[in-house]
């Protein structure tokens, strides 16, 4: 079978690690016959530079009729003047709205040959494996009104609306629990209910939906609590479900116990199971070509992609083997790099993963 996925490298550090994904893919074509039919389209600040549009309408065409979507990054201080509605990021958000990509899948995996890469002491994130569960096309970045406007003292003011629909909720909580129970079955939910109704109706709703699945543990956080729960006692969580900006804010935290924002993808799902993959990581636009990003991220994003959108189990086990064989081998990004260890090139990383591919599918 051949599975057509659009190919968005982005903005910033984008192309580069997209690079190195198409050789992760372009490899298991060779090693299990798996066929891929990439087609690339524009998308962020690229896309504006080329058409004045951080979404145009041909790359929203290809997306829709992709069975999957991989996504670099996108964004920079290069477009930050111009107006909110052409900035790259719009593009990003639009693409998640327009393809109804609710659920966004977040996990943070402490890769054992890092654990001194991490933040924290080993024995607090030793063995972690924590899904965020972060909903993603509603709440605070999406609600309306939203504006700047001048006050009749000539003092402007700012105005964003937090808002979620019940049904909202729901889908984003059943996505939650479902992933609970193939894991070790415990669900948090983390809201700031004591002072948003907006998260005192999250809350409800989660409690609701808790008792369709008696397996599953809930248990609720407020989002303050949360984040310093995350650096004190990062192994208490399995999966957390949260809002739009709070997962956002917490995932990025939960990327440092694991050593590098470098090293974490995503899935961003519909109801179907497709999908858009992509780092949890920016543009990073000030390494951008100088071959020092990490394309982990990016070739992880590529076994979610397999595992969820196409359900080849054993072509994203061979990826993450792959990854697994390639620290070991002490290839290391310079964000990840520590004395003793092989420093590499973000295309040196990728080789590195490719030729473990073929060492992990000879010994098969």
């Amino acid at each position: 079978m051949t599975y057509k996925i659009a190919v968005f490298p982005g903005d910033g550090i984008g192309p580069e690690i997209m690079a190195e994904a198409i050789k992760v893919m372009d490899c298991l074509s060779s090693v299990l016959g798996t066929g891929f039919e990439l087609e690339t389209g524009l998308v962020g600040g690229a896309a504006f530079d080329q058409v004045g549009d951080p979404l145009p309408a041909e790359s929203l065409a290809l997306a829709r009729a992709s069975d999957a979507i991989l996504l670099g990054a996108v964004g920079g201080p290069k477009w930050e003047s111009l107006d909110y509605s052409v900035r790259p990021e719009r593009g990003l958000l639009r693409l998640r709205a327009d393809l109804d990509l609710f659920s966004n899948l977040r996990p943070a995996i402490l890769h054992p040959q890092l654990i001194d890469a991490s933040s924290l002491k080993p024995e607090i994130v030793e063995g972690l494996d924590i899904m965020i569960v972060r909903e993603l096309t509603g709440g605070i970045y999406f609600g309306k009104p939203r504006g700047v406007r001048i006050l009749d003292d000539g003092e402007r003011e700012g105005f964003n609306t937090l808002v979620y629909r019940e049904s909202e909720i729901r889908r984003i909580g059943h996505s939650a629990f479902q992933i609970a129970i193939k894991r070790n079955r415990q669900v948090c939910s983390v809201d700031k209910a004591n002072v948003l109704e907006c998260t005192e109706l999250w809350r409800d709703i989660m409690d609701q939906i808790s008792s369709e699945y008696p397996e599953v543990e809930l248990s609720h956080m407020y989002v303050d609590n949360a984040a310093m729960q995350l650096v004190r006692a990062p192994k208490q969580f399995d999966v957390i479900v949260t809002t739009n900006m709070f997962g956002d804010i917490l995932s990025d935290c939960a990327s440092m116990l694991t050593g590098s924002i470098g090293m974490l993808p995503s899935a961003s799902l519909d109801g179907n199971g497709k999908g858009m993959y992509e780092p949890i990581h920016g543009s990073a636009p000030d390494i951008a070509g100088l071959g020092r990003a990490n394309p982990l991220a990016t070739i992880l994003s590529v076994s979610m992609l397999l595992r969820y959108s196409f359900a080849e189990s054993d072509a994203a086990d061979l990826v993450d083997q792959a990854v697994q064989v390639a620290l070991e081998s002490g290839a290391r990004t310079p964000d990840i790099h520590s004395a003793g260890l092989q420093e590499v090139s973000t295309s040196g990383m990728g080789d590195a993963v490719v030729a473990a591919m073929h060492e992990v599918a000879d010994g098969l």
